[in-house]
């Protein structure tokens, strides 16, 4: 996989998601997600306190970067759209590292518009009772309302491990991890 070309994404907190037919075609695209049915062709993304979320189909998968921007875009259920256009419609998602509610002071006004449309789920507190976002939660419910409940979460909070996590919100970090999938040549 490391011989071949990557796709990865110019982020920029919204729902575009890119098809990608050839390995490396829409690298450096703007976008918040890419999905692919070619064996090989590598997809990634790159978090620090969001959301990297894998879709995975029988034949194809996906990769998004689900910030709170992202999410109230609707980038959940634009890559389930796009594997569904590509006849592979999403059956599990893998949730990867990023900031958890204990750690995710988060403002009214910006958590109203995230629970306006996910929920009340979505509120939570911070380790000192402030506010905060659980912007999993609203992963969740956007992966339920295209169908996928299969879900691993590794739990894992990139605010709260400075030694393992970049984090931007809780250290400013300017690095990323990246989140990369793609298919076998088994389709697996």
């Amino acid at each position: 996989m490391v011989d071949l070309p990557w796709t990865w994404l110019r982020q920029v907190h919204g729902a575009e998601v890119v098809t990608v037919t050839r390995p490396g075609e829409h690298a450096g695209a703007t976008a918040d997600a890419a999905v692919t049915a070619v064996p090989g062709a590598a997809l990634a993304v790159g978090t620090a306190d969001c959301v990297p979320v894998v879709l995975v189909a029988d034949g194809a998968v996906g990769v998004a970067h689900a910030g709170w921007r992202g999410l109230v875009a609707g980038v959940v259920g634009a890559t389930a759209g796009a594997l569904d256009a590509l006849g592979h419609p999403a059956r599990r998602a893998v949730i990867g590292p990023c900031i958890r509610p204990a750690d995710y002071e988060f403002g009214a006004d910006d958590l109203d518009r995230v629970a306006a449309r996910w929920g009340d789920g979505v509120r939570a507190t911070t380790r000192a009772g402030r506010p905060a976002l659980d912007v999993v939660a609203g992963v969740r419910a956007a992966l339920a309302e295209v169908g996928v409940t299969d879900v691993a979460d590794d739990g894992l909070c990139t605010a709260a491990d400075p030694g393992r996590w970049f984090s931007h919100r809780a250290r400013a970090d300017p690095g990323r991890m990246a989140t990369v999938a793609w298919l076998e040549d088994d389709g697996a």
